[in-house]
């Protein structure tokens, strides 16, 4: 395992601009989310909005990865492959994962849509896994530990009856999309790695309504809860400063 690696100003610099990037097209994807839309539409959408800033995808062809974005519906938690015949319909909630490259370094950021009207069951979750990114983000100040990280997600999601997926973590983000070290969304507060100022890492709690338990589909990529029940996801780019945390993706 190499050693997580600190960012240099420079380095910073074109992070920003990378978080920048991820969050304007996030935000246009977000607006183009509607019952009839299929996720293959997203996914190309994202591609012109990518190749218009200049900047490269993440995910394209990430260990033979076929779409810019990964798009997961419902009971679908990550990695899902944009498809023409996926349309959605009213009270689905859509996934956005998204990353980008901007000369040598990554952004990744992902969010939950409701589409239309969604039950207050899944406005729930929604609600309580974008919450507990933002505790998480509280507790990412220098000196705290990755265990803070995990322990903030895992008590506000858990208090609210809701699971976290252990087979999905976070991670260091820089010139790589996945550095060291992993940022489980569960764990013990005080244990693991100190923060230092200068890492950037990126969180993503992945929420589900039932069991935390998943399963891969045929297709090698897209991760569903086995119980079938609603998944949530957010995830945030992340600086630690003697400022406080940095959202690069907000």
């Amino acid at each position: 395992m190499n050693p997580m690696e600190i960012k240099s100003a420079g380095d910073i610099a074109l992070m920003r601009e990378a978080g920048r990037i991820v969050r304007e097209i996030l935000d246009e994807l977000e607006k183009a989310v509607a019952p009839g839309v299929s996720t293959w539409e997203l996914d190309a959408l994202a591609e012109q909005l990518i190749a218009k800033k200049g900047a490269r995808p993440a995910f394209k062809g990430y260990h033979g990865f076929p779409g810019v974005l990964c798009a997961s519906v419902n009971q679908e938690v990550v990695h899902g492959i944009p498809n023409r015949k996926r349309r959605l319909v009213a009270g689905d909630l859509m996934k956005l994962d998204f990353g980008v490259v901007y000369r040598g370094f990554f952004g990744d950021s992902a969010r939950t849509v409701p589409v239309g009207k969604v039950t207050p069951e899944a406005q729930a979750l929604v609600d309580a896994t974008r919450q507990s990114l933002e505790k998480a983000i509280q507790v990412m100040q220098v000196g705290n530990r990755i265990g803070d990280i995990g322990h903030a997600v895992q008590s506000h999601v858990e208090a609210r009856g809701f699971s976290v997926v252990r087979d999905f973590v976070g991670h260091g983000i820089g010139r790589k999309l996945h550095e060291p070290p992993q940022v489980p969304n569960y764990g013990q507060a005080g244990s693991g790695m100190k923060l230092r100022a200068g890492m950037v890492l990126a969180v993503e709690p992945m929420v589900n309504q039932g069991t935390a338990d998943v399963e891969v589909l045929e297709d090698e990529w897209t991760a569903v809860t086995v119980d079938g029940k609603l998944s949530a996801h957010f995830e945030h780019t992340i600086l630690i400063s003697e400022r406080g945390p940095e959202v690069l993706t907000r």
